[in-house]
């Protein structure tokens, strides 16, 4: 009777030491997830404190009212230049990246469309200061064009092409295909069915895409550096042979100069990027959320 009761003993002991083992494993385990995660969002904070107490503090009428004057003044040209950057980026970007995801969702099962996925996966991981460069030696000196809005919007474009293709192609693929055989049971052809069966369902995703594809291009400097130039007046409407300014401009430059106005620029410039950037990704998890409901 005593050793079958030592033999039981040792057997829960036994079991026991597994469990113990697993929970100190765990246990260890959620610290180091923890501490990753105080180096990851501590600094993050800090930078989002930092950038809206200071560039709260230098909002002011002025600020959106002139232009820039040296190290002083305003932003407007600025403002409006990151406007016109970011709006022609998507003239250029949309059509051919959403009509690029729309072709391998619906045709491009075959080589073409291989080649048209594997060039999309190169172009994505590509340094924006690369597409920069090669836009200068193309368009800025090659074509003549100098620093200009037209060369600017086009660097960007070929940015967001990648994400916009990928992202509607992921869209497209997850509408059932039970809608597009009931549209070709009805005598719909191909143009018909994507225009009018699969794109209105596919909107809100793509939408989405649009909205980060613009957080990516309102967020960008070393592309428009080598293609956009500076400049301190707002722009003229001119497409070519006229620079433009932007708030990452702004960023940049005047945050390495020796004055304190050129830091509340700098700051304020900031302070716009990070609240337009985080305005655009709300409303595209709010329009991924409702799609999702």
């Amino acid at each position: 009777m005593a050793s079958a009761n030592t033999a039981g003993f040792q057997a829960a002991t036994i079991r026991r030491r597994p469990v113990a083992g697993r929970r100190f494993r765990s246990v260890l385990g959620w610290v180091f997830c923890g501490i990753a995660f105080g180096l990851v969002a501590v600094p993050l904070v800090d930078i989002i404190l930092v950038v809206f107490v200071r560039g709260f503090t230098a909002l002011s009428p002025q600020l959106f009212s002139q232009t820039t004057q040296g190290v002083g003044g305003g932003l407007l040209n600025a403002i409006t230049g990151t406007i016109f950057l970011s709006v022609g980026a998507l003239i250029f970007g949309v059509p051919i990246g959403v009509g690029t995801g729309i072709y391998l969702s619906e045709f491009g099962n075959g080589r073409f469309g291989s080649v048209v996925r594997f060039l999309a996966d190169v172009l994505t991981g590509v340094p924006s200061i690369v597409l920069g460069y090669f836009s200068y030696v193309t368009m800025v000196i090659w074509l003549g064009w100098q620093f200009s809005v037209l060369a600017a919007s086009i660097t960007l474009a070929m940015m967001i092409l990648p994400y916009m293709a990928k992202m509607t192609e992921l869209v497209m693929r997850q509408i059932p295909v039970s809608m597009r055989e009931a549209a070709y049971a009805l005598g719909a052809n191909d143009r018909m069915v994507v225009a009018r069966v699969l794109l209105p369902v596919a909107m809100p995703g793509i939408i989405t895409a649009v909205l980060l594809s613009l957080a990516i291009s309102v967020g960008e400097t070393a592309p428009l550096i080598y293609t956009a130039g500076w400049s301190n007046y707002v722009w003229n409407g001119q497409l070519t042979h006229q620079p433009i300014g932007y708030l990452t401009y702004v960023i940049w430059s005047f945050i390495n100069q020796p004055f304190a106005s050129a830091h509340a620029l700098a700051f304020a410039a900031a302070l716009l990027v990070m609240v337009t950037v985080l305005a655009i990704n709300l409303g595209a998890r709010a329009l991924l959320y409702g799609r999702s409901r």
